[in-house]
Parts: C-alpha cells; sequence; structure tokens
C-alpha cells in the first residue's frame, strides 16, 4: 500500500450545548472520509500513524472527546449513548456523507451505537472491540488489559500513559463504569454496515471467541487477528490495518465464518533504520507545541504541532 505524505493537520470544534469534540483532519478529497474514535482515557493522537495510511483512501477525521486529549468534560460522567450523540454530531456538522467510521476500545462501542441507529451507514470497523461479557467486572478485565498491555509497542505504552495524566484519574474512573455496564453485544443485531472486526494476537481483552460471536451475530461481518499485536493493534501494525480497512471499504464482503489472519511481519511498519537528529527534534518539538495548546485550549497551535509532527514522521519514512 502506498503511503501519501499529506501532513496538514487542520483542528476544527464540533459543539453540542456544553461539550464539543475537537476534530483533528488530515488530507481532503479523493474518495470517501473515514472518522476514527479512540477508546478510554486516550486521545486522536494514538491514531497517529494509522491516519496517514487511511489518507491514501480518503480524507482522516479523528476525534477527541469530551475529557480525553484535553478536551474539557461536563460535571457528570456521560454515558456511552451520550458520546455517541456527539459522534453523530461530528457526522453532520462536517457534511461527511456514509463516512467509514472506525472505533478502538470504548470507541467501538460509540460507533456499534451510531451504526445501530443510522442504516445509512455502509461500513464499520471495530478494533478491539469491548467489552466481552464474559469478563464485565473489573479486576479479570484489569488483569487482561496488564497482560495485553506487555506486547504493545514502548511508544504506544508512552503515549498512553500521556493520554492518562491528561485525562485525568478522576475522569477517567468516572467514565469507566458506563464503558463497563454498556451492553455493545445489544447492538450488533441492528448494525446493517458491512462490519471488518480486529483483533491483536496477544489482545487478552479481546478473546478470539468473542470477536468470532461478534462475526456471526452482524449480519455483514468478517474477523481479522494481527500476529505479535496487543490491544492497540492500529498503532504498531498501522500499516496491515490500514490496508484491511481501505480493502474493505472498496470491497466488503459477506461473512464467510472464518478468523482470517495476517502475520506480524506482514502488518508492521518497519521503523527507521536510522533517524537523523533533526527529524527527531522536529517531532519532539511538535509534540510540546501540541501539548502547550492543549494547556492554554488553543486549537491553531494543537494543529500546528500535530502538523510539525506528522512531518516529522514522514520524513523519519522517507529516512528508512
Amino acid at each position: 500500500m502506498t503511503q501519501r505524505d499529506d501532513t496538514t493537520v487542520e483542528v476544527t470544534r464540533v459543539e453540542r450545548g456544553d461539550v464539543y469534540a475537537r476534530v483533528s483532519t488530515i488530507g481532503s478529497g479523493r474518495e470517501r472520509p473515514f472518522v476514527l474514535v479512540a477508546g478510554i482515557g486516550v486521545a486522536a493522537t494514538y491514531f497517529e500513524r494509522l491516519a496517514p495510511n487511511l489518507n491514501e483512501f480518503g480524507p482522516v477525521h479523528a476525534l477527541d472527546l469530551p475529557g480525553f486529549g484535553g478536551v474539557p468534560h461536563p460535571p457528570a460522567a456521560m454515558t456511552i449513548e451520550e458520546y455517541a450523540d456527539l459522534v453523530e454530531a461530528v457526522i453532520d456538522d462536517l457534511g461527511l456523507t456514509d463516512p467509514i467510521l472506525v472505533g478502538h476500545s470504548m470507541g467501538t462501542q460509540m460507533v456499534a451505537e451510531v451504526a445501530a441507529r443510522r442504516p445509512g451507514i455502509s461500513t464499520v470497523v471495530l478494533i478491539g472491540p469491548v467489552v466481552f461479557p464474559g469478563i464485565r467486572r473489573l479486576v479479570p478485565l484489569a488483569g487482561r488489559f496488564l497482560r495485553a498491555s506487555w506486547h504493545e509497542p514502548f511508544r504506544v505504552k508512552v503515549l498512553a500513559i500521556g493520554s492518562y495524566l491528561t485525562c485525568g484519574f478522576r475522569w477517567f474512573f468516572r467514565i469507566l463504569p458506563e464503558m463497563m455496564r454498556f451492553p455493545i453485544e445489544e447492538r450488533f443485531a441492528h448494525i446493517r454496515a458491512h462490519t471488518l472486526v480486529i483483533r491483536g494476537e496477544h489482545d487478552a481483552v479481546v478473546p478470539r471467541v468473542w470477536v468470532r460471536w461478534i462475526a456471526r451475530t452482524i449480519p455483514f461481518a468478517t474477523t481479522w487477528e494481527i500476529g505479535g499485536a496487543g490491544h492497540s493493534v492500529m498503532h504498531g501494525h498501522a500499516e496491515g490495518v490500514a490496508r484491511l480497512c481501505v480493502e474493505w471499504a472498496r470491497s466488503p464482503r459477506d461473512t464467510d465464518g472464518f478468523l482470517h489472519r495476517m502475520s506480524d511481519e506482514a502488518a508492521a511498519a518497519p521503523e527507521p533504520t536510522h533517524q537523523t537528529l533533526r527529524t527527531a527534534l522536529k517531532g519532539l518539538r511538535g509534540r510540546l507545541r501540541e501539548l502547550t495548546g492543549v494547556a492554554r485550549d488553543d486549537d491553531r497551535l494543537i494543529a500546528a504541532g500535530k502538523t510539525e509532527h506528522a512531518e516529522s514522521m514522514a520524513e523519519a519514512r522517507s529516512e528508512r
């Protein structure tokens, strides 16, 4: 898959009442747009490797929702349905026609809710869908999450720590019960979209039996497992996940009952063998600029930081 190096990131807001979603957009024109929804506690930066690969197909809109990525939250915890309302507001306000909805972890709950409400949505991707009913208790779920985290790349662990600190543990633990009790399995039979379900080989949070059950329950679905990957499969294995997403959007197929597999080597994006000091410093400067923008509630500064970081990533790819 050819990766495009469109690196300019635009940041906008979609407001509903006293909350808003921050939308980071890369690319324009071409084919259908993607809408990316991250999991609990984390931010749109979790998609920083996936988005440039998807941008080869169409524009990409990654969301930071209330309480995550430095976006303010209301006094009371939001339900998954209320988060889904905001995802729908983004679709409507941006005038997106039949976008490809991609959710990761808790983001799959919002995506499933929106897809169940909107039969006109034709393509959905669920990456690491939660929560498997058999582990809908805090202690076993936490244990499985720690097991899956062991297989995450170091870069993902650093991103996660930064995201959780930005979110704040108070808001995290307010939203966690909403995620735990949301009955995502009740939404599957109402989804008419062609649905791609992806799990990492070492994702203990999302067992194989669960994704197989999902594919049998959603009328038009198929499942893939990425070798060597943990729960955040779309980061360390961005090229493989993006390839599956784009191929699925172009030519969805009816479910065949099989769990397909992509090897670690085929899915993982190779790391730069030598990254220049200038490129590394540019990436760090972009990240610090973005964090400063978050602290100041300055979307223009956030966009400038994200763009600079995206440029450094594109330069690092050219240095392979």
